[in-house]
């Protein structure tokens, strides 16, 4: 399975971009919401990547942050919720507002994401209110949502990352800033491979 695309944008559109990696063109559906946060055509992008398979298609959903790609995966998890309604509902709010009404059991805010009706809304609260897990999904959203300033577009990638594989942002900060380096590269593959073992 595809779990994560770096190349270069060849396209984009609010809802869908090709991302081409070492000659081969990916179409990737993403969230509206993700749209503003890309770059330039021609130039480097970095997506995480739920591959969804049907018995008569396969296809790509990408997005900027570990904790988007998590919280479509719950979304798919509730009966009645297909990828084309997660993606939707990811465009249609941010993702620490989407947990927080999800935890309250705020359906009257669900509602009002485009394409989500009450029984739907009301399915979300149900299903996925008490996973154990909403918890570390909250905190990975509101993490995702902070201000970015102090690293490079590589280092957010590579943070993002870390936090996919169970960080939390703390450490993962704290690890991709002992990984920089002044004598090696600090692209994505060489800085995560020493941020990963610096992680804790």
């Amino acid at each position: 399975m595809i779990a994560h695309l770096r190349g270069t944008l060849l396209e984009k559109n609010p809802n869908a971009v090709i991302v081409d990696v070492q000659g081969v063109g990916y179409e990737v559906a993403i969230p509206v919401s993700a749209f503003s946060s890309l770059p330039e055509k021609g130039e480097t992008v970095a997506l995480f990547i739920h591959t969804h398979v049907r018995e008569d298609a396969l296809a790509l959903f990408g997005f900027r942050t570990a904790a988007d790609k998590t919280l479509f995966e719950k979304l798919i998890g509730v009966s009645g919720i297909g990828p084309s309604v997660a993606i939707k509902t990811l465009g249609g709010i941010s993702g620490a507002d989407l947990v927080n009404a999800i935890r309250t059991g705020a359906v009257e805010q669900l509602v009002r994401i485009p394409g989500i009706g009450k029984k739907t809304a009301e399915r979300m609260v149900l299903e996925l209110r008490d996973k154990l897990d909403l918890a570390g999904v909250a905190d990975r959203a509101l993490a995702a949502a902070a201000p970015k300033a102090t690293f490079s577009a590589t280092e957010e990638d590579v943070i993002s990352a870390l936090m996919n594989f169970g960080a939390n942002r703390a450490s993962a900060e704290a690890a991709v800033n002992k990984a920089r380096s002044a004598s090696e590269p600090n692209d994505f593959d060489p800085l995560f491979r020493r941020a990963l073992k610096l992680v804790r």
